[in-house]
């Protein structure tokens, strides 16, 4: 087996949302497969101290400006080899918080943000014949665990994904999505210490016993991103230590009598 084929020597990667739990761990494993990274994020303090080549500042709630500021990068630098869409946002965790304008809000930024970011991309990679796109998607948008906007906008994700695989595949494009699940990021640390005794409800629905770690999400998105994944386009990859695989739940209370 060439190892090579697995690593991003010489290769650009553009990451959305480079300054979270989930974009500063893309960071660390893109470099360290040797990829050349450019970090995009609301404000230039978010991205300090990550070892970036260049940066793309915009707030992906804002369409028009989330194009116009990928377009100004594109037209001093050309399009990345690949991008990882990760930027997101959610706070209504149930149907009882939302209305009309947190409706609206969860699915700016999280659908119609990462479309405008990626539309331009996607364009530029069609006409020099070549791109990866890896869409940071969710579990959420695979089933119902709450935070019903953000679910919606996280499956319109992997709708669009699916769109570009099947329509730019000719022009070299690939395109595929990750759907995390808990990911043990800086936001559930928070959440930890304020109910201490939350895991305790959280991980038996988990079949490995834990949560996700953002380098684990990382390492998928390497991969999609490489040359090994060369032949991979159009797909959804759950890294949820085993949520979406069946109900463990249901399996040990119904069934083991746990």
């Amino acid at each position: 087996m060439d190892s090579s084929v697995f690593g991003l020597n010489g290769k650009t990667v553009l990451v959305s949302g480079a300054g979270g739990g989930i974009g500063q761990a893309l960071v660390a494993s893109l470099r360290a497969a040797g990829a050349r990274v450019v970090g995009a994020d609301r404000e230039a303090s978010m991205l300090a101290g990550l070892d970036l080549v260049d940066t793309v500042l915009f707030d992906q709630a804002d369409a028009r400006g989330t194009r116009a500021s990928i377009e100004g990068y594109l037209a001093r630098s050309g399009a990345p080899d690949a991008v990882i869409a990760n930027a997101g946002f959610t706070r209504a965790e149930t149907l009882d918080q939302l209305d009309d304008a947190v409706w609206a809000a969860e699915l700016a930024i999280n659908l119609n943000g990462a479309y405008a970011m990626t539309d331009p991309i996607i364009a530029a990679m069609a006409r020099r014949g070549a791109g990866s796109l890896v869409f940071i998607s969710s579990v959420n948008g695979l089933g119902h665990y709450g935070n019903p906007a953000y679910a919606a906008a996280k499956a319109g994700l992997i709708a669009y994904a699916k769109a570009i695989a099947v329509e730019r595949g000719g022009q070299g494009v690939r395109a595929n999505v990750i759907c995390p699940g808990s990911v043990r990021t800086p936001a559930w640390d928070h959440r930890l210490e304020a109910d201490p005794g939350l895991l305790d409800t959280v991980l038996p629905h988990y079949p490995l016993g834990r949560m996700v770690l953002p380098a684990e999400v990382a390492n998928a998105a390497v991969f999609f991103c490489s040359d090994a994944a060369s032949g991979i386009t159009g797909t959804v990859l759950p890294v949820d230590a085993g949520l979406t695989a069946g109900n463990l739940r249901f399996v040990d209370d119904v069934l083991r009598g746990k």
